[in-house]
């Protein structure tokens, strides 16, 4: 009996263990934590007062740690060899860091010191034994806040949307904490109708949309697999790094200033930043060489394909029929840098103007949907290995990523920090140029990762300010009305 007692225990013990495995890990996230890719999201905080971590553990347990399973979960293989996330005891004094810099410096030596930092945090690996993230208080004060707290979370808990959700459930409105953050409406243009109830109107859009289709999924397919951007200023095709090291800079433009330059030509915010982006990344090729002006260089430009009009609380978010579900729910394009003949350079506002032309093309293609399609087809048939690295190749064959979130209208505060700006930075991906954008609060912070050693972070930024200074210049000598 005393023998039978204790197999039946066995078996009780077995079976709570295997109901630990709450959850299986999503393709994506299986695709972003494997042997050949590990991709994490670094997301600061530049705080205006000095750094209190005294309530660090308690916000952590009672308010980081609820909003999803996720954060409490390690990934392991079930018996089939299928990854899930399991349900873990956390110990969060094991993903608290606060870095120790020397006292009485500058602000421009803890400048440097907390580049430094950033940049080593963004190379280290997480350890597979605890939940996939990490904070880290820098309590000395840089030329651009009183203290920084930085967020690291891995790719695989979820895209760009899902962990922006995870941290405003963390924030209040620095001015009424009661209130709700409010943001700018998020609207994502659909295809055209194909309805045939409309033909005279809509024929022609769908051949449209079916001819970009083809086009743009068979780039994609070709840029994934063969042909391979040119070296260049922006990109060191060194396949032999896994993890580049990077810096991390970063600068703030005037929203006022985009939308003035954006109703002057009759274009979208979107436009206008990506012709900046395009006609900062020229300069700074035309700057380091001359010869790689015009190098075929393609931005590999990620794209949330959540159908929204705006944020969703995370608890709407984990529902199981959620409308804005949780999770990588995004997909990526490819976009050729436009090439700049001598006149282009002297005419920077055609950077806009092309960029318009390419967003509007690639808005009537189905190719993002395809590639989704064909990243499951790989992983049915080759598994999530084989998947990861025909990611990780398309990746590489590119010479930038861009990506980009819209933050709050409201100034925020962080368990009465008040937050006077913040960024975020993907890390991982063999690149040597990774650039992504977030509005806060009236400005448009735009924060560089550049491969180092290979880049100069600082020339680069200073290409980009130069750029929008003479989009925004141009702009203002066009006579209002006249677009």
């Amino acid at each position: 009996m005393e023998g039978e007692a204790q197999e039946n225990k066995a078996m009780e013990f077995k079976e709570k263990e295997e109901e630990e495995v709450t959850e299986p890990v999503s393709p994506t996230g299986q695709y972003f934590n494997s042997s050949v890719l590990s991709i994490c999201v670094l997301a600061v905080l530049e705080s205006e007062v000095p750094i209190d971590d005294s309530l660090t553990m308690t916000l952590l347990k009672d308010v980081f740690l609820p909003i999803n399973p996720r954060f409490s979960s390690i990934m392991v293989n079930d018996k089939n060899g299928e990854k899930q996330w399991k349900r873990v005891e956390v110990q969060l004094q094991n993903h608290v860091n606060i870095p120790i810099f020397p006292i009485g410096l500058s602000t421009t030596s803890y400048d440097n010191y907390f580049n430094d930092y950033i940049s080593r945090t963004a190379l280290k690996q997480f350890p597979q034994s605890q939940p996939l993230w990490e904070i880290h208080l820098v309590k000395y004060p840089t030329s651009k806040a009183a203290g920084n707290i930085i967020f690291k979370l891995h790719h695989a808990l979820g895209d760009g949307f899902s962990l922006m959700g995870a941290l405003l459930s963390c924030l209040q409105r620095a001015d009424n904490p009661s209130l709700s953050l409010t943001f700018p409406s998020l609207q994502y243009p659909s295809n055209p109708d194909c309805s045939f109830s409309k033909l005279n109107i809509t024929v022609p859009k769908c051949i449209g949309s079916i001819f970009n289709t083809i086009s743009d999924f068979g780039w994609s397919l070709l840029k994934s697999s063969f042909v391979e951007d040119s070296r260049s200023p922006i990109r060191s095709g060194d396949e032999e790094v896994q993890f580049k090291p990077i810096v991390i800079s970063t600068i703030t433009f005037s929203l006022d200033h985009i939308k003035q330059i954006k109703s002057r030509l009759g274009v979208t915010i979107n436009d206008v930043i990506t012709g900046i982006i395009f006609y900062g990344t020229r300069l700074y090729m035309q700057n380091v060489d001359d010869k790689s002006t015009n190098a075929h260089s393609t931005a590999l430009v990620l794209l949330n394909t959540r159908v929204i009009s705006g944020y969703r609380s995370v608890k709407e978010m984990v529902k199981p029929d959620a409308e804005s579900p949780w999770g990588n729910q995004f997909g990526f394009l490819h976009v050729s840098v436009p090439e700049l003949t001598d006149s282009r350079f002297s005419k920077p506002l055609e950077c806009v103007t092309i960029a318009q032309e390419i967003i509007q093309r690639k808005r009537s293609s189905l190719a993002v949907n395809l590639t989704g399609r064909l990243l499951e087809v790989l992983r049915k048939f080759r598994g999530p290995e084989a998947t990861a690295k025909y990611i990780k190749q398309t990746l590489f064959n590119s010479s930038m990523t861009i990506s980009n979130i819209i933050g709050p209208v409201d100034k925020m505060a962080l368990a009465n920090h008040p937050i006077k700006g913040f960024y975020f930075m993907v890390v991982g991906v063999p690149q040597s140029l990774t650039i992504t954008m977030v509005s806060y609060a009236g400005k448009l912070k735009v924060a560089v990762g550049t491969e180092k050693g290979f880049m100069d972070s600082q020339k680069f930024k200073s290409c980009m300010e130069t750029a929008f200074e003479m989009i925004f210049k141009s702009s203002c000598e066009i006579p209002s009305g006249i677009i």
